[in-house]
């Protein structure tokens, strides 16, 4: 949360000359809700299953542009199995947390899994070393998102 990767993923996408998905707005284009919506009201896991149902229509649609997932999404191993299953390149935007808070704190949208700082610190903390497992990482300390867009088109191309 609070990393840009939706900013990023459009920017790159626009370099790449390839659409873009966010993974979040097209749950909220096939449910009417959004994903914070979602976890309120069903709870967490249930909006996990909803993800990964709509990371696997995307794609087996065959789409092959940038795609932003959730912070969550990458936690759960299925998504991870049907990314690597598609040998999709995986990018960890690794951002410290006290610039992610902030970001967080400025954009005033809902964070129903981290709705305080020490909350949000607790996932933050759990899911690094699992975002670990992506086959790229983008160290940043607060570059501005189109430098980091630029960080991840010169790794894919070297890949």
């Amino acid at each position: 949360m609070g990393c840009g990767k939706t900013a990023v993923a459009r920017i790159l996408a626009a370099q790449l000359n390839r659409e873009m998905v966010d993974l979040d707005e097209r749950i909220t284009e096939l449910t009417g809700h959004t994903p914070a919506e979602l976890i309120s009201k069903e709870g967490e896991q249930p909006f996990r299953s909803i993800e990964s149902a709509a990371l696997v229509e995307l794609l087996r649609s065959g789409f092959e542009g940038v795609v932003a997932l959730g912070g969550g999404c990458w936690i759960q191993s299925t998504n991870r199995v049907l990314l690597a299953e598609r040998d999709a390149l995986t990018v960890w935007i690794d951002i410290p947390f006290e610039i992610c808070w902030q970001r967080i704190e400025t954009a005033q949208e809902v964070r129903p899994l981290a709705p305080t700082k020490q909350e949000a610190r607790i996932l933050f903390d759990r899911r690094r070393g699992i975002y670990e497992l992506a086959g790229i990482r983008i160290t940043s300390s607060n570059e501005a998102v189109e430098q980091i867009a630029r960080q991840v088109e010169l790794a894919i191309r070297s890949k």
